[in-house]
């Protein structure tokens, strides 16, 4: 959201030691990656839960698991990589899709398509509604920045650089995604703005973020992690606006075209992204001696 800086992979610190930069610059890109990959998020967990009759429970499950796997290849890794970071991004918002699906719907019909009169083996939903399951995911976000805040570590994400601070962003990724996508089902199917609407009503409040970063008293700092919360909405009702039907307000694409579709995209993003990183990066031997 800020003004974008050169883009190195080893930054040097004040004390005069490198470090490894593991997370991405925010930039313009940054932000359209985040779309792309909530977009898929919402329209795969759809697909793994609905379309392909799962369900929430298993899927969750099972989404949570590839998020695991995903992480430790992140955590593990030494620098900065596109396709590590933002396939960690990828799964935990189709994880978050589930695991909201899981926690806020129930069995019935209105949740249901096709005809499903249940999904998968297990439980089919706990229904607790969008409220109750809002409110307990932004009391596990509160707790999870509130841990932070007292490491004394930063939340600024390009000077994360330590395995314990990088843990704690991405705890914090997997519960804003999971809030979002609640958040932007809240929009889509219980607030009456349908799927458009509650994409334009995002937009606009992301715009007013925008405008704020102008303001010296409010810290980019918290504009970028609600920022980073609103983007999962706008995710979650586009990806709901490509695959509903028409009847609902959606284009009927399906989820399997659409999920098609924006992993090409990423994909796509995500090769650029590689070779802008390639291109910037500061090699070992290139940097200046330590004469400490």
């Amino acid at each position: 959201m800020g003004k974008s800086e050169v883009l190195t992979s080893v930054d040097i610190a004040s004390t005069g030691r490198s470090v490894m930069k593991k997370l991405p610059e925010v930039t313009l890109a940054f932000w359209i990656m985040k779309i792309a990959a909530t977009t898929l998020g919402e329209t795969a967990g759809d697909l793994f839960a609905q379309t392909l009759k799962l369900g929430y429970f298993l899927t969750t499950i099972a989404l949570f698991l590839i998020f695991v796997v995903t992480l430790v290849v992140q955590l593990r890794s030494k620098r900065y990589n596109p396709f590590f970071y933002w396939t960690v991004i990828l799964s935990t918002s189709t994880a978050g899709t589930t695991m909201s699906d899981f926690m806020n719907r129930d069995g019935s019909t209105k949740y249901l398509s096709n005809g499903a009169t249940s999904l998968g083996w297990g439980p089919q939903g706990l229904g607790l509604g969008y409220p109750t399951g809002a409110a307990i995911l932004i009391s596990l976000l509160i707790v999870i920045f509130t841990i932070w805040k007292f490491t004394g570590m930063t939340f600024a994400i390009r000077d994360i650089v330590t395995l314990r601070a990088e843990a704690l962003f991405w705890s914090a990724i997997l519960v804003s995604n999971t809030l979002g996508t609640s958040m932007g089902d809240f929009l889509s199917d219980s607030s009456g703005l349908g799927y458009a609407g509650g994409a334009l009503l995002v937009t606009g409040l992301l715009a007013g973020l925008l405008a704020l970063m102008r303001v010296p008293v409010v810290p980019n700092v918290l504009l970028f992690w609600i920022a980073f919360v609103l983007t999962r909405p706008l995710g979650a009702t586009a990806g709901d606006f490509l695959t509903k039907p028409i009847a609902k307000g959606g284009l009927d694409l399906g989820t399997a075209g659409s999920s098609a579709v924006l992993l090409a995209i990423l994909i796509g993003l995500m090769s650029l992204a590689r070779a802008q990183e390639r291109r910037t990066t500061v090699p070992r031997n290139a940097l200046p001696a330590n004469k400490s």
